[in-house]
């Protein structure tokens, strides 16, 4: 796929608060959403079923 942009939807949350951090992890999970630690602040949500749910429950990014 050289030359090509791969691009897809996908949720970053970035906080440098543990506290808040965590209530978004415990957030996501009570809706069983995958997410994944990119770095100590920064949280993503970025499979394609997880991104679904998460558009279902505050509507699709723009």
């Amino acid at each position: 796929m050289r030359g090509r942009a791969y691009v897809y939807p996908r949720y970053m949350f970035v906080n440098e608060s543990t506290d808040i951090m965590r209530l978004c992890q415990w957030g996501l999970d009570l809706l069983g959403i995958d997410w994944r630690m990119n770095r100590r602040n920064s949280l993503s949500v970025a499979r394609r079923g997880a991104v679904a749910v998460l558009d279902r429950h505050v509507g699709p990014k723009s």
